[in-house]
């Protein structure tokens, strides 16, 4: 070791603080830089998360809401799961029942030695765009078991001291559709594992072992300290508030989401014991996800600014009852529950913490990730090819802003595959990308709008999952506003234009068009309270069709 130790103060720990969340960024970086699929190098559908020796995460790169509040929960299953870590091993997870949040998601975790001290460790997550099950993409939008959704993987070490099992590899490449992809993938991600080793070793070299540990853990406890500063600011009430889900993909039914939030001093307490049982379909959350989505709603609404670790969640208790689908049990289904759930359990959330403090409330976004994923057999070359795709929408309005059009919000951080990429990896080709002109909800700020997004089948035929929400429910308005409008799937082929459910699976032919139309934001205050100004740019720029 060759820096000193020295004695933390507040400059210290501020720049130990930015290091450390330099050393996520450039894991984050390495990982989207090196993958080969499209979903992680183009949407940049990964995350990626530094922790201490004990499993509390430190730091993150400011990537997938969804995956970066639940990850600590798989890098406390690694631990549980491994009896002694060595220098090079890589222990990688995709169990939503042992520490993951739904299968695509796999998860790796390596410990970080620094002269055979355990350090810390550092993490990463990327979606994979197939990791087996009964649909192309992993994507059952009518699954009932998660056995129909693809490989469980349990905290296993891939590596062990820097040697790949190649058993272990062989199994997961033999259950997948593209093991070439996937082994691609997986190789990007233990590169931004010894990114991240190198440079926490690095970092420690120059600070001194005992002042990094030390710094780890005063980082968590000013995130802490300023979580409950902005918790007391807050009025000492209770409130509640009730959403729904479309349906499961197996009944036809609304599945509600309810919660009551209670400030209580400097804490707390989300309780979702109202809500729903688990559900038959693949809507449901484990309570990785269901925490990952609160923590992320109640630290938008207090500070956004306030480092994100393990200590800013410490005075945020969360109530949801094992069976309900919000913290489901083995076997049920749970692709969903960490797409679309997660981001009803956010509109709840800011929708209690709005009544408590209305001047911060905001509308709806549009409350879905509008999941798509599309699979057969590529003519070009003859061999299988899964795509998995996200769709933006409209950005709830807030109290002085309309929303934003377009975009990915909450839980998801996404990008587009763009088309070029898109057109050039698989047999598809764009037709349409849009606007959705009147999607937003009316209001003294408008919602944001939908998207629109066609694509032509150039496959023999291919099978095309959906799972989707609000189709029926609709992005909720707030001080007046009105709702933004509900989203579609539609199947444009020689019957017609056919209308399908937010959630299912088909199958269409060689020039079949899937055109997904996403939901618009709701508006915030009364539409009568509209500038002018606003109305008129809403019509130059067909915004809406109300002109």
């Amino acid at each position: 070791m060759k820096g000193p130790d020295r004695k933390i103060d507040a400059i210290a720990l501020e720049v130990l603080r930015h290091a450390v969340a330099a050393i996520a960024d450039e894991m984050n970086a390495n990982l989207i830089r090196t993958a080969y699929s499209p979903n992680i190098k183009e949407r940049r559908d990964c995350s990626s998360a530094v922790f201490d020796s004990h499993g509390r995460m430190i730091a993150q790169a400011e990537s997938i809401p969804v995956h970066l509040g639940a990850m600590p929960y798989s890098v406390a299953a690694a631990i549980d799961a491994v009896d002694a870590f060595s220098s090079g091993d890589i222990v990688v997870l995709n169990d939503p029942y042992a520490g993951g949040a739904h299968l695509p998601d796999v998860t790796f975790v390596a410990p970080v030695f620094i002269e055979e001290r355990l350090l810390g460790f550092v993490a990463n997550r990327a979606h994979h765009a197939d990791v087996g099950g009964k649909e192309p993409g992993s994507l059952a939008g009518d699954s009932v078991e998660i056995y129909q959704e693809g490989l469980r993987i349990p905290p296993v070490r891939l590596w062990r001291a820097g040697e790949i099992d190649r058993d272990l590899l062989d199994l997961i490449l033999a259950n997948v559709r593209t093991p070439g992809e996937r082994w691609g993938d997986l190789r990007s991600q233990r590169a931004a594992c010894i990114t991240g080793i190198d440079r926490l070793q690095a970092l420690c070299q120059r600070e001194g072992a005992t002042m990094l540990v030390e710094g780890m853990s005063a980082m968590l406890d000013y995130s802490e300290r300023r979580m409950r500063h902005e918790i007391s600011q807050l009025p000492r009430a209770e409130a509640s508030f009730e959403d729904a889900l479309d349906d499961d993909g197996v009944s036809g039914d609304p599945i509600p989401i309810r919660v009551r939030i209670t400030i209580l001093d400097d804490e707390i307490e989300v309780d979702f014991s109202e809500t729903a049982d688990q559900a038959l379909g693949p809507i449901n959350a484990v309570f990785a996800v269901t925490a990952s989505a609160t923590y992320y709603a109640i630290r938008a609404f207090t500070d956004p600014e306030i480092p994100p670790n393990s200590g800013c969640y410490r005075p945020i208790r969360i109530v949801a009852p094992e069976g309900s689908v919000l913290n489901a049990s083995l076997p049920a289904p749970v692709v969903g529950g960490n797409l679309e759930t997660s981001q009803r359990v956010v509109d709840v959330v800011l929708g209690a913490l709005g009544k408590i403090v209305p001047e911060r409330s905001m509308a709806a976004c549009q409350g879905s990730m509008n999941n798509l994923a599309i699979g057969g057999i590529d003519p070009r070359n003859g061999c299988p090819f899964a795509v998995y795709e996200t769709m933006a929408g409209g950005f709830g309005a807030r109290p002085s802003k309309d929303g934003i059009d377009g975009i990915h919000s909450h839980m998801t951080n996404t990008l587009n595959t763009p088309i070029e990429a898109l057109e050039t990896s698989y047999p598809l080709r764009v037709e349409r990308y849009e606007l959705r002109t009147g999607t937003g909800g009316d209001g003294q700020f408008r919602g944001g709008l939908g998207l629109r997004r066609d694509m032509t089948c150039l496959a023999k035929s291919a099978r095309v999952s959906f799972l989707s929400d609000r189709r029926t429910t609709r992005p909720y308005g707030v001080n007046g506003g009105e709702m933004g409008a509900p989203g579609e799937n539609v199947i444009l082929c020689d019957d017609g234009a056919i209308v399908l459910p937010g959630k299912g699976v088909v199958t269409v032919q060689y020039g079949d068009t899937v055109s997904i139309r996403t939901p618009g934001g709701g508006g915030y205050g009364a539409a009568t309270r509209r500038s002018d100004a606003a109305r008129e740019r809403d019509c130059r720029e067909e915004r809406t069709s109300r002109c």
